[in-house]
């Protein structure tokens, strides 16, 4: 089998810059750390720091001041679309068979990908879940890291903005299955087990079969068959 090509490592600085620029260390107006600080920062070389850096000078995220440096201009990160509160039930049904779609996809691209880095992230995120199925945020960091494993900043940006529905409708999940919040049942675990077993082994479809089932699954749940 292929080995998928690996991003450029520019493109990976970039986003982690993306992450930065904006927050409380990266705050508007402020002057970026040295091109060398930055790279030992990323363990990059310059010339690959200076990609990711002429890129967002490029998109007008920095700007450069003779003799002085690069400032930060604005965050890459514009305000979340809003899906808005889930107003009923068939609206949760919607939004259940969105996700479907959306994150089967997702899972496939994690398994085509492959990245060790990324799936080390899923690992964590399914072990801290499996730890702790109370946590409502750990099933939702479960999600986001396979859609970080995907490589394609779209697929996290758009999970992100409904972030906050994710969290209602594995809320109202259990509340109407008649589990207290955050119970866990075996069922669910399994469904993971299998969605980070496919992507392990770089097996797209069934890496979309698992995401699908898991997430219909959620809908039987709610909904009944």
């Amino acid at each position: 089998m292929n080995q998928p090509a690996r991003r450029p490592l520019s493109d990976e600085v970039y986003e982690r810059l993306c992450d930065l620029l904006g927050s409380e260390g990266f705050p508007r107006d402020s002057r970026l750390p040295a091109e060398l600080e930055l790279a030992r920062r990323f363990a990059v070389s310059r010339p690959v720091l200076r990609q990711a850096l002429a890129r967002l000078r490029a998109e007008g995220h920095i700007v450069s001041r003779k003799g002085s440096g690069s400032y930060v201009r604005e965050s890459p990160r514009p305000a979340s679309p809003s899906f808005g509160p889930l107003h009923s039930i068939p609206d949760m049904r919607a939004f259940l068979e969105f996700r479907c779609s959306l994150e089967s996809e997702v899972a496939a691209h994690a398994a085509r990908r492959a990245d060790p880095a990324a799936i080390a992230e899923i690992l964590r995120a399914q072990a801290r879940l499996e730890k702790d199925a109370t946590e409502l945020e750990a099933d939702v960091a479960f999600h986001h890291a396979i859609a970080r494993a995907a490589g394609n900043r779209f697929f996290l940006t758009t999970l992100e903005a409904f972030r906050e529905q994710m969290i209602s409708g594995i809320r109202l999940t259990r509340e109407l299955a008649g589990r207290p919040e955050g119970a866990g049942p075996p069922e669910i675990a399994r469904e993971h087990a299998r969605i980070v077993d496919a992507i392990t082994a770089m097996d797209e479809q069934a890496a979309r079969q698992a995401m699908a089932e898991h997430l219909r699954g959620g809908i039987r749940r709610l909904f009944g068959a």
